[in-house]
């Protein structure tokens, strides 16, 4: 069974995988990997923000406070999260 990689390790095998790309190439199964990582830390950015934008708070006009997330969530917007 596969360890789980932390983020982190996950940035420092997406860097090296790049450097050794640049030296010497990539076999199949490393470019695999890379799209893999790559898609990863794509989806962790991702959620991240859409986390960090769903906590924003609007204070209105009239004194109310709009939740960001909670309205975008009502809308039924097509995007995914």
């Amino acid at each position: 069974m596969e360890k789980q990689m932390s983020m982190e390790e996950k940035i420092r095998r997406i860097n090296e995988l790049y450097h050794k790309s640049k030296q010497e190439g990539l076999t199949d199964q490393e470019k695999e990997e890379q799209a893999r990582l790559r898609q990863d830390y794509i989806n962790s950015v991702r959620a991240n923000l859409r986390a960090q934008l769903n906590n924003i708070n609007i204070q209105n006009e009239d004194g109310s406070v709009t939740n960001l997330g909670e309205e975008h969530a009502a809308k039924g917007s097509g995007h995914a999260q």
